[in-house]
């Protein structure tokens, strides 16, 4: 075949435009079956886009700050990038803040409630879930209405008994509650192993009992490991909310009245001025004064342990909340 018969066969060229067509622009514009159009992934990613910069903006500001001299702060030029990475903001707010030491506290003083939260929440959710008994949507609602009534109200009335029990400035303050299923924002954790156990098919559970397994070793043995992303989000959401608990640390753990020695970073962070005054004037080298960037500093150390685990375990994380519909879905 010539050159000249090969032309002719071959459909005309010409200006990419010219070969659009109306289906092939709405196409791309709204999408199809098997594929998104553009408009809609435009506005799902700028939304998606401004939400993530809402919440990184302060992070980005707070690590920005917290590298930057006095200097840095002074000098209008510079508004982001510092001209160099101070590391002494981090060295003088740990050692106002008594890093280690509150960083251990904190860990034992949110890790523990957490544990006895995972453990009632979960007997509890699945006695609710597989058990029939009389006034059982009572008690769900009585749940839920006590997760909904706000914890200021029944403040006053915690504090004079646990004053009566003697156990104001101990863990067990917060140890007692959640053993018993009433720790913070417990109702919540009832509710998600509920509707988890509630999900666990009826014969995995006859089957064991033909077998010979009772209630307590059924629940061990077939409920609770199928209930792994439950335990995940009981474990870190229970876990992030003792730790940022202030108001109620401060009054039940920490003293209000007699300190206790116990401390988090997160009550250290609230007394950051006065820790920060106190440190300034028996440190043996000259500390500086306090600015913008070691309270940002002290910021940072104190949301840094959360952001690494949150780091470390965003995947499992992740899996959790879409296996256990949190988000309401």
């Amino acid at each position: 075949m010539t050159a000249q018969a090969i032309t002719k066969t071959l459909p005309p060229q010409g200006p990419w435009y010219k070969n659009l067509t109306k289906e092939k622009i709405n196409r791309f514009l709204f999408g199809s079956k098997e594929k998104e159009g553009f408009i809609k992934m435009f506005v799902i990613y700028a939304l998606l886009i401004c939400i993530g910069f809402i919440y990184i903006y302060p992070i980005l500001y707070m690590v920005s700050k917290s590298f930057m001299s006095l200097d840095d702060l002074l000098d209008s030029s510079i508004s982001w990038i510092p001209s160099s990475v101070n590391l002494s903001n981090y060295v003088q707010a740990a050692k106002s803040m008594d890093f280690w030491k509150s960083f251990l506290q904190s860990i034992i003083i949110a890790g523990l409630p957490t544990l006895c939260n995972v453990v009632s929440c979960s007997l509890i959710g699945y006695g609710l879930a597989r058990f029939e008994f009389p006034f059982k949507k009572l008690v769900l609602g009585i749940i839920i209405f006590t997760f909904v009534l706000p914890s200021q109200i029944t403040m006053i009335p915690t504090y004079v008994m646990y004053s009566n029990l003697k156990i104001l400035g101990t863990l067990w303050s917060f140890v007692l509650p959640s053993l018993l299923g009433m720790g913070i924002n417990a109702p919540i954790f009832i509710l998600i192993f509920f509707q988890f156990f509630r999900q666990v098919p009826k014969v995995l559970i006859e089957a064991a009992q033909i077998d010979g397994a009772g209630y307590f070793k059924s629940f061990i043995k077939i409920s609770l490991p199928s209930a792994t992303p439950a335990l995940i989000t009981v474990t870190l959401f229970s876990f992030v909310w003792y730790w940022n608990e202030s108001y109620l640390t401060e009054m039940y753990v920490h003293g209000v009245l007699t300190s206790s020695g116990w401390t988090t970073l997160v009550i250290q962070l609230d007394n950051f001025a006065s820790n920060f005054s106190a440190y300034a004037t028996t440190a043996t080298n000259a500390a500086t004064n306090l600015n913008e960037s070691i309270s940002m500093a002290g910021t940072m150390l104190s949301i840094l342990p959360l952001l690494i685990m949150y780091f470390v375990l965003q995947r499992y994380f992740v899996e959790s909340i879409d296996r256990t519909g949190i988000t309401g879905e």
